[in-house]
Order: C-alpha cells, then sequence, then structure tokens
C-alpha cells in the first residue's frame, strides 16, 4: 500500500504537525495497514518487525481518540493503558508518546518497579489521561486502590510476545479483567506466537490483523557474521570489534556477564557501560544516557535491553554469548539497521557451541558468513573499519595497592586494581561498572511516576 502522508490515513491536523515537527513525513508500511481501522476505533491485531514504527502506529489512534472524546481526567482512573514490559520500553513509548499528547493538552506518565511508589501515587491521584505501565508495579498500584482500571477507554499491548517470554501474561490477564469490555483494544508485537492468541481470543473483539514488514526492515540491510573463535581469543577479539569508532551493543547471558565484560572493556580503555536487571534505575537511566550521548559508545546488556534500546545509529550488534532461542536473536540483532540504516550483526562461536550456533540462525532465518578468525584476522578490521592511522587504545595502568588485612598480592592484586582504574577513564557512577564520561541523567521518564506535561522534552526516534 502506498500513502503519501498521515493526513490522507485520517491522521489529524495537530498531530500531523508534531510528526512533521520531528522530522517525521511519510508512515512506514505498519502504520500505513493500522492506522485507518485504529483511527476508527476497531480492535487491532498488529505485527512488525522491531523498527518497523509500532509505537507510532497505536500512539497517533490513542491521542486522536482521547481528544476527540473529550473524557475529562479523573483522581486514580487514568483513560487509557498502554502496557510494556520493560522499564526501558516504557520510557522510550512515553518519549514518542508525549509530543503527541502535549499537542492536545493530556497528561501522561510512566509506572514501574525500581524506584519510589510515591511519586507515582502523587501523579496518579493528581489524574492522568495515558498511563503506560509495566504489569507488576501496576498490579501493586492497583491491589492499594490507587490506580483503578474502570474509566480505561483504550488498552494497548506493546511487545506482547516479550510479555509472555518473561512470563507476565497472568499479570496481563488480571490487568485486562479489570478493564472495560466496551473500550478499544490493540496489540502489537514482533512475533504472534506462543501465548498470544490466547490474549486474542480473550479480549479483542472481531480485530482486524495486520502484518507489515518495514521498507526499512532491519533484517534486509543487515550483515550477519558468526566468528569462529577459541575461548581464550573472546575479550581480545571483541576489544579489537568495539574499539572502531561508532556506536556497539554487545549481548551477554547472565548479569554477571555483563558487569565484567563492561569492566574488562574500560580497563582495556574502551569507554562501556552495562545493562542489566541488578542496577538500580538511577543507574539504568544515566549508562542509557552515557550511551545515547555517546559519552560510552559501547554498550554491554543483557536480553533485558533487547526490547527497550531505541537508537538509530547503532553500527554493530555482537552476540558476545549467543542467546538460547532465535526469537532473541531477532530481538537483539534488531538494535541495528534501524531508520534504514545498514548494520553488522555478530556472534562469537566457540567449537563447543558451533551446533546450537548453527540451529539458531537457522530458525532466525538468516544466513551469516562463518569464518574462523582470531586476534589479527583482517575480516576484523572490514567488519569494524578504522580510520585512517588507526584508533589507539590506552589501557589505564596497573595501580598497586597496599595490601588488605594482610593478604593477597601479584597478579591477583593487580587485578583487583583495574576496575576502579577503568572506571576513573568512564563513568565511576554506572551502578558499580562501566564507562564512560559522566553524563547528566534526562528528565523524564527515569523517575518512574512523573505525569508529563508540555514542558518536557521528547525523543527524536520514528518508532
Amino acid at each position: 500500500m502506498s500513502v503519501s502522508s498521515f493526513a490522507s490515513l485520517g491522521v489529524p491536523a495537530s498531530l500531523v504537525s508534531a510528526l512533521n515537527a520531528r522530522g517525521i513525513t511519510e508512515p512506514t508500511p505498519i502504520q500505513a495497514a493500522t492506522l485507518p481501522d485504529s483511527l476508527a476505533g476497531r480492535d487491532v491485531l498488529g505485527r512488525g518487525r522491531t523498527g518497523s514504527g509500532k509505537t507510532f502506529a497505536f500512539a497517533l489512534p490513542l491521542i486522536a481518540r482521547l481528544a476527540a472524546s473529550g473524557t475529562p481526567r479523573q483522581s486514580r482512573k487514568p483513560r487509557a493503558l498502554i502496557l510494556a514490559p520493560t522499564r526501558e520500553l516504557a520510557g522510550q513509548i512515553a518519549e514518542s508518546v508525549e509530543p503527541l499528547a502535549r499537542t492536545n493538552g493530556l497528561r501522561i506518565m510512566t509506572v514501574f518497579g525500581g524506584v519510589g511508589k510515591q511519586p507515582q501515587i502523587k501523579a496518579l491521584t493528581a489524574g492522568v489521561d495515558v498511563l503506560i505501565a509495566c504489569p507488576g508495579r501496576l498490579e501493586d498500584l492497583m491491589s492499594t486502590g490507587h490506580a483503578k482500571l474502570d474509566a480505561v477507554e483504550i488498552t494497548i499491548l506493546d511487545e506482547a510476545d516479550h510479555m509472555a517470554d518473561l512470563g507476565f501474561l497472568p499479570g496481563v490477564k488480571r490487568i485486562m479483567d479489570r478493564t472495560p469490555k466496551v473500550g478499544q483494544r490493540m496489540l502489537f508485537s514482533a512475533t504472534l506466537d506462543g501465548g498470544i492468541d490466547t490474549l486474542v481470543k480473550r479480549y479483542l473483539t472481531n480485530p482486524v490483523s495486520h502484518s507489515a514488514d518495514s521498507a526499512q526492515s532491519p533484517v534486509a540491510s543487515m550483515e550477519h557474521h558468526v566468528l569462529h573463535i577459541d575461548h581464550s581469543d573472546r575479550l581480545d577479539v571483541l576489544t579489537d570489534l568495539v574499539s572502531a569508532p561508532g556506536r556497539s551493543l554487545v549481548f551477554t547471558r547472565t548479569k554477571h556477564g555483563a558487569k565484567k565484560l563492561a569492566r574488562q572493556l574500560n580497563a582495556r580503555g574502551v569507554p562501556s557501560v552495562e545493562l542489566h536487571g541488578n542496577l538500580a534505575q538511577n543507574a539504568r537511566t544515566r549508562n542509557l544516557d552515557a550511551f545515547h550521548s555517546g559519552a560510552a559508545p559501547t554498550l554491554v546488556a543483557t536480553d533485558i535491553a533487547a526490547r527497550g534500546i531505541h537508537v538509530d545509529d547503532v553500527g554493530l550488534v555482537i552476540h558476545a554469548d549467543p542467546p538460547v532461542e532465535h526469537k532473541a536473536y531477532l530481538h537483539r540483532s534488531g538494535r541495528t539497521a534501524r531508520a534504514g540504516a545498514s548494520g553488522r550483526v555478530i556472534t562469537l562461536m566457540t567449537s563447543d557451541q558451533a551446533r546450537d550456533v548453527r540451529s539458531l540462525t537457522k530458525a532466525a532465518g538468516v544466513h551469516p558468513t562463518t569464518t574462523r578468525v582470531a586476534v589479527g584476522h583482517p575480516l576484523l578490521s572490514e567488519i569494524a573499519p578504522r580510520p585512517a592511522g588507526g584508533v589507539t587504545l590506552t589501557p589505564p595502568p596497573a595501580v598497586e595497592a597496599p595490601a588488605r588485612g594482610g593478604g593477597g598480592g601479584g597478579q591477583r592484586q593487580q587485578r583487583g586494581r583495574q576496575a576502579p582504574a577503568g572506571r576513573r577513564q568512564g563513568s565511576g557512577n554506572s551502578g558499580g561498572h562501566g564507562g564512560g564520561r559522566r553524563s547528566s541523567p534526562r528528565g523524564g521518564q527515569g523517575q518512574g511516576g512523573q505525569a508529563r506535561r508540555s514542558s518536557s522534552s521528547a525523543g527524536s526516534s520514528h518508532r
């Protein structure tokens, strides 16, 4: 379907102007497919790849219909509900929705765990139009009577498949059961398998289904490589790749692995920050800010970040630990080749992982180039090109420290000094490890419960 503008799809002029102010003038395929039905108030089931523009596909009809209904906001009773699986995704949704809400005098807020409840309770009591929430914290607020869903006109489930993967579906069902059956409901996801069919049958009424791959679909423009390495070369090869200019996103399987790897990269002179479930919210926000700003061009993350990071110029995604299943591979890889850019996806594979990685890539529908490499292999500089003259890494010097409690020394003592030195080069305030130069937290969704009005700032990516 070829559509020249949002206006021709029925998007109100005020929202078209808000999009134009952000440089967004043409709808993506998923937006063009769903907007006529969603603006008309129908229940919608939409599938689109990561980066296809699903957020605006539901944000535009959400704001348009709330503005048209004119129902006044009430204390503790949001008029619309958006459920998201992670704090990061909730914050990114808020960045997209906020400028649209501002044009119509609507108030939005986010609620999620990891931050204090009182600011959230205060904002809900004051009244909000759009509530963007993670299921766990919302259920807490509902149980105390601080959030009531009987006035919800529109309910949206975003990344429903990821909520299923995380085991959130029982909570999602309890929440959905508290919303009016007569309201409009929309479900958007990258995949529509698993428990999603149960949600569709139970909560959507005669839904209109749309599946559209973006013309800027990441898979088509990604370059996939599997680097067969010896385990002893893992850190050296990884350092070689991420030391090239540009943003890199490195995935590990465990929280401890992300924390350790960020520390090791900082110690080798690569400004890096970490993102995983053990970080406090202020540390997560600070580290994401450092990555967004470029102060720390390498982010080391667990899968929790795969659905919540929206940065258009991530040039390299590296699976330092291959994911367990193919959906995780696709969602991780979807962090690159966004907004029409090209991108490379690298999987580091040891010999004992070869069989699993072959099965993984086959299930994901990708055909990577597999190469046996070691440090200094020419393919590494092909994948991650250096500028003329190369890149100079300056690992922090090992500093001898006074022995603690009379014990330890030699090699063990030297290793104990590397992480603090790496943090001095980097952030020092990133939740224990991770670097990048210091970056001031952005106001807004990092506070986890602040109602947003027209004075708030908005993000710029077309999601």
